[in-house]
């Protein structure tokens, strides 16, 4: 079982990088422990930045040294980076268009006992709306190294929402199929395609393999680029394959579930299931406690294969 949070590689990785670049710079709203930075607030006290809890003055100091030639990467818990300080995502990262990395840590439920108040059920919905501003959850370890590479090569604004605690390896180390702002290819099918993002990947990624041995073909897509959202490819998925399910850690309102369905709604409809979080309250528990209970699991969208085909 893998013992490394997606969010410790991103430390990792900007460590690496903030060796030889002094403009690689890290933000937290007295946050270091819970996003895995306290090694690069060590090692690069110079290049890290403590606001205390002032998640608002947090993006706009970020902001303010990249005009300056910086390449800051705030981290700080995503129920908060991506609901207080929204205003100053949307003006002085976005509108301005500055080379800020947004890191939403701990995000969905992955706070668990905290309850609604530390949830981030809403943040694809939020920081998706922002002109200019991408969105990524990616799926495992593999990933994240990938694509956090991929974000320190370019200049534009990002939101990248990770989980808090180690998820299980989608990919090999060393085999991980990765191309930017498209759509991953875990497993190919002509029945059904099982769309996820975040976490949920593993979960779809388990219930292919549940229904090939039912005789079901599912294709599984990971879809850590929510925006830009892979568009090409859910074409391609409606018109090779009878139905679509989208699985995501996220509630119903303005996340991949209606960004994938707008797709098919106007290119290829065919058949649609939508699993995520209630718009309400989630119950309180460990992820994979609120997981089971809202069905969001290998079964939970075996179930609902067998519906649609």
């Amino acid at each position: 079982m893998n013992k490394i949070a997606n969010k410790q590689i991103i430390c990792d990785v900007l460590m690496e990088h903030a060796k030889d670049d002094k403009d690689v710079v890290v933000l937290c709203s007295d946050s270091r422990g819970s996003s895995s930075m306290t090694p690069f607030a060590d090692n690069f006290p110079a290049q890290f930045v403590e606001t205390g809890i002032a998640e608002q003055n947090l993006v706009s100091i970020a902001a303010g040294m990249a005009a300056c030639g910086k390449k800051p990467y705030v981290a700080s818990p995503a129920c908060f980076l991506s609901t207080r300080s929204m205003e100053q995502g949307k003006v002085d990262v976005a509108y301005s268009h500055t080379n800020v990395k947004l890191i939403g840590v701990s995000g969905g439920v992955s706070y668990g006992a905290l309850g609604m108040t530390h949830h981030s059920a809403q943040d694809i919905a939020t920081m998706g709306s922002i002109p200019g501003m991408r969105v990524y959850l990616p799926s495992d370890r593999h990933q994240t190294r990938k694509l956090t590479e991929a974000l320190l090569a370019d200049t534009d604004p990002a939101y990248i929402r990770t989980g808090r605690n180690p998820v299980e390896d989608v990919y090999e180390e060393g085999n991980v199929p990765f191309e930017m702002d498209k759509a991953t290819v875990v497993c190919d099918g002509t029945d059904i395609t099982i769309i996820a993002c975040g976490e949920m990947v593993l979960a779809a990624k388990q219930a292919a393999q549940l229904l090939a041995a039912e005789g079901i073909s599912a294709r599984v897509l990971d879809m850590y680029c929510i925006k830009p959202l892979d568009e090409a490819a859910i074409v391609k998925a409606a018109q090779e394959t009878k139905a679509i399910i989208t699985i995501e850690e996220h509630g119903p309102i303005g996340g991949l579930a209606g960004l994938v369905a707008q797709v098919v709604m106007t290119s290829h409809p065919v058949k649609m299931a939508m699993m995520t979080l209630p718009d309400a309250p989630c119950v309180a528990g460990k992820s994979q406690e609120i997981f089971d209970h809202y069905g969001l699991n290998a079964a939970g969208i075996v179930a609902k294969a067998k519906e649609l085909v």
